[in-house]
């Protein structure tokens, strides 16, 4: 992880994240984890529970038998069914991208509803002046270090704090998303046509200020048709989006921005005009679901978290095809060139079957429903959008399972990193890497149709890429010729449409 100026960044940034108030409720969670066992002769599966490699010696107790009749009767909860929740539920079961939404964004007790707090220093850092890039972390993290002091210690609402190339690298990134949208509105919209944004989870809307300072200095005549559109789902960050108009003077404020306070996921309106749609380091918190497969069938079984009357986690197991966006997105995978690494070594698997109290099921997968989610909704709402989306596409100290999270807080001054996405909701940051390659097939199949695997215009860049393309990285290049903003996030892609 320190190998490398990829990782480096990440790691010291990470240990920044987030800040805890010392006196809190926090307590560590209990998670079990239940295989089902599969009957041959039918597709369900039974609530036995498979040995493990220590029940011979750890067998059930009395009242662990009598939680797992419980759960039978469970009911299944979705995020939606526990939004007026004033604390988690306990004794039912959601699926793992409903309980993971729950955790992050149920509006009374998740993660992004307590004090969070997206980074933004007061003044822009001025890299031409600075020695290199150790100097701009030093900077940095005294920065962090004044933030974390200001904590109010008798505060016992979470306070989170993270950070986006956006904040660190203001103006001059989002200077670079604007280049690359006036240019691609000039060569196929201008003049005919409105230059319409929609950008999804705008922040501070510190990306929408750069962008439309730079169209109003630099092109005034696209600036005269241009409309920008914030999609937002939390309503103390569309307060804190239309502040950053108010506090500027009538003449510097931009009257084309319009905040709608809104889930991209309960959009219902039709866009039927031609329009850009961002989402800038947005996704890492859409929630997965997690599949296993038989190793004897293959076939796959998606995971469930049951809460028992305590609020301790077990995960169960059912058969694929009761939930019909998870069976639309492996439909829709299949018709791609993905392959699931936890599936493709069969002579492995094979030896896994023979061993002594094996397992009856591989690794975890975890898989991206809810952004395929969202192009769906691109795709029935916003027809003729050109997309530009940027995230990591991948993540150290990740929980096991393939493209799994990391999961993690901010505690007594110390970050936390777990090794289960199954903890207490509200206190955690759980965020995933994106497989930017198959999202791009994805993307053809879903959104552009027949036209899938033959369209040269969706592509892949990588952080550094893009901004060494539409960047003037000029303006942040230390004295020593290092470059913060092409060295760091090096484990961020794009995708562009």
């Amino acid at each position: 992880m320190l190998k490398s100026n990829r990782n480096r960044f990440i790691q010291a940034s990470r240990q920044l994240l987030s800040i805890r108030p010392k006196h809190s409720s926090f307590r560590p969670v209990i998670t079990r984890l239940q295989h089902t066992k599969v009957s041959s002769s039918s597709n369900s599966s039974s609530s036995e529970e498979r040995p493990g490699l220590f029940s011979p010696f750890f067998s059930p107790t009395a009242e662990e038998q009598a939680e797992e009749k419980a759960r039978r009767h469970y009911p299944r909860l979705t995020a939606y069914d526990t939004a007026n929740c004033k604390s988690p539920p306990t004794c039912n079961k959601m699926l793992v991208r409903d309980f993971i939404d729950d955790s992050l964004y149920n509006p009374n007790y998740g993660y992004f509803s307590k004090q969070a707090v997206i980074f933004s220093p007061e003044t822009d850092f001025d890299f031409n002046r600075m020695r290199d890039h150790l100097e701009f972390m030093n900077v940095l993290g005294q920065l962090y270090k004044d933030i974390e002091g200001e904590a109010d210690e008798v505060d016992e609402v979470a306070r989170q704090v993270w950070h986006t190339p956006t904040e660190l690298f203001k103006p001059w990134y989002g200077y670079a998303i604007a280049k690359y949208l006036v240019s691609e509105y000039k060569l196929n919209l201008f003049p005919h046509k409105d230059l319409i944004i929609y950008e999804m989870g705008a922040g501070n809307g510190t990306l929408m200020m750069n962008i439309l300072d730079y169209i109003q200095q630099n092109e005034p005549a696209v600036y005269k048709r241009t409309q920008y559109n914030i999609i937002e789902i939390s309503g103390k960050l569309a307060e804190r989006q239309a502040e950053r108009q108010d506090v500027r003077e009538a003449k510097d404020q931009h009257t084309c921005v319009k905040i709608i306070n809104k889930s991209i996921f309960d959009w219902d309106i039709h866009v039927p005009d031609q329009c850009f749609f961002l989402g800038m380091e947005v996704i890492d918190n859409f929630a997965h679901d997690l599949i296993r497969y038989d190793l004897e069938t293959l076939k796959p079984y998606q995971a469930l978290v049951s809460t028992d009357a305590k609020g301790e986690y077990t995960e169960v197991y059912e058969p694929v095809g009761s939930d019909a966006l998870i069976n639309r997105y492996l439909a829709m995978r299949d018709q791609t060139r993905y392959r699931s690494p936890v599936v493709s070594k069969h002579l492995w698997l094979k030896c896994l079957q023979s061993l002594p109290l094996a397992p009856n099921m591989t690794s975890a997968e975890f898989i991206p429903t809810k952004l395929f989610m969202l192009l769906e909704t691109l795709k029935t709402h916003f027809p003729q959008h050109r997309l530009v989306l940027s995230d990591f596409s991948s993540l150290p100290d990740s929980v096991d399972g393939v493209d799994a999270p990391v999961v993690q807080t901010r505690y007594r001054g110390t970050m936390v990193p777990c090794s289960t996405y199954m903890v207490q909701p509200g206190w955690f940051d759980i965020f995933f890497p994106t497989n930017f390659e198959l999202l791009r097939d994805l993307y053809l199949l879903v959104c552009r149709g027949s036209r899938a695997g033959n369209d040269k215009t969706v592509k892949v860049l990588t952080h550094r890429e893009f901004c060494e393309r539409y960047g003037d990285v000029e303006r942040t290049a230390t004295r020593s010729g290092e470059n913060p903003m092409l060295m760091y996030y090096e484990n961020m892609k794009m995708i562009i449409t």
